[in-house]
């Protein structure tokens, strides 16, 4: 799965610190899913998707590959 949080919480000026305090996580947790080594549950890419008031579909993208 591909994602485009780095660019979601750039457009906003977000630290990976305030996204992971935004939904309840580490900043470890956030930097793990933007680098591709941890797919986030439902419920986290749906908090992601309201912080940065986008669809789910924006920030998050089925790689066929995987």
């Amino acid at each position: 799965m591909k994602n485009r949080i780095r660019v979601a919480r750039a457009e906003v000026r977000m630290t990976q610190q305030q996204l992971a305090e935004a939904i309840g996580v580490s900043r470890q947790t956030i930097n793990a899913i933007e680098s591709g080594k941890f797919v986030p549950s439902t419920v986290l890419a749906l908090k992601m998707a309201h912080v940065f008031e986008k669809p789910v579909e924006d920030i998050f993208m089925l790689d066929y590959e995987d």
